[in-house]
């Protein structure tokens, strides 16, 4: 080979290598982002509906930053199969209930609440003519439907009974786990002697006209607390700021649209839930949907004095992220 030759086989070979490499970096600067978020069942995650269904958090993130993000939105059953998808890297975004949430913080998950999403009134319902307090269950065979042990459910259940002076465990042994659709059939037919749920089946049953009541429940937690709130993985917040910040912008902004456009949304998602426009209007108005918690951090300490979280949180800040606002 003439040295004309192996010059040009150099050059060639240079060129090629550079041409790889700026290959691979486009590759990779072109690469679309992605964000895996789950939610629940009910109402209480309507303001994640509006986001999925109007892509805000796309929308968000392409204003701050010219780029598309891919948001895929995961139905699941329970917090504790969010737990399951943050810590496994699966998910990056989970809504679920106030106390697991807690929970998941104390137990080091890996997230924090990065927003409130809902608060709901709850009820607890009776078929049994000989039940008119929770005292009257407390040492009784009568069996309690709620959607999980720990959930926030169970833990306002236990909140109650505290307040009542009684053993916030008391009822521990009488709870079934159904979720809410189930419990209230459960309870029509009379399978189950009670119910604690949520919006739209706290409003359903109180309608029938068939049950009674047992207020210490709705006394305990109000729709103005904190039900439903959002975590985020920590490896976002930290690795990832513009898309962190697009992911709360996008609630926050379907919470507006909420405020405004209630009847629209009561269009958009009673479908979903199988009521009337005119019904679901009604419930969703009955609820409170802002990005500010309230009495969570007097909800863990709770739990930790009643013993359902090994550790007490120091702060509210070391439940939350420092965009949070609320207490």
């Amino acid at each position: 080979m003439n040295k004309m030759s192996a010059g040009l086989l150099g050059l060639s070979l240079l060129m090629c290598i550079g041409g790889c490499g700026i290959r691979n970096q486009n590759t990779v600067s072109n690469e679309q982002k992605s964000l895996n978020i789950a939610y629940q069942y009910g109402l209480a995650y309507t303001p994640a509906i509006v986001a999925k269904e109007k892509g805000l958090i796309e929308e968000a993130y392409k204003e701050a930053t010219g780029k598309e993000v891919s948001v895929t939105w995961i139905q699941m059953n329970s917090g504790a199969d969010i737990n399951t998808g943050i810590a496994s890297g699966d998910l990056n975004v989970g809504f679920m209930g106030a106390a697991p949430a807690i929970t998941g913080v104390v137990k080091d998950v890996g997230y924090k609440v990065f927003t409130n999403l809902s608060g709901q009134e709850h009820s607890l319902m009776t078929n049994e003519d000989d039940v008119r307090s929770l005292k009257d269950l407390v040492g009784s065979s009568h069996q309690i439907a709620l959607v999980n042990i720990g959930s926030i459910q169970h833990i306002i259940l236990a909140k109650a009974l505290s307040e009542s002076g009684l053993d916030p465990h008391a009822l521990d042994s009488n709870i079934v786990a159904m979720k809410h659709p189930d419990g209230m059939a459960a309870l029509e037919t009379g399978n189950i002697a009670c119910h604690l749920t949520s919006s739209p089946y706290t409003y359903m049953e109180r309608s029938s006209g068939s049950f009674y009541e047992l207020d210490e429940v709705s006394k305990a937690w109000s729709a103005d607390d904190s039900f439903i709130v959002g975590v985020a993985a920590t490896s976002l917040y930290e690795e990832d700021p513009e898309l962190y910040k697009a992911l709360c912008d996008g609630i926050r902004t379907a919470m507006e649209y909420m405020d405004t456009h209630m009847g629209e949304v009561a269009e958009m998602t009673c479908e979903l839930d199988g009521n009337t426009k005119e019904d679901e209007l009604k419930y969703l108005e009955s609820g409170s949907y802002t990005a500010e918690t309230n009495s969570l951090f007097e909800l863990a300490r709770f739990m930790s004095d009643a013993g359902f979280i090994d550790t007490m949180p120091d702060s509210y800040e070391d439940l939350v992220f420092d965009n949070v606002l609320g207490d």
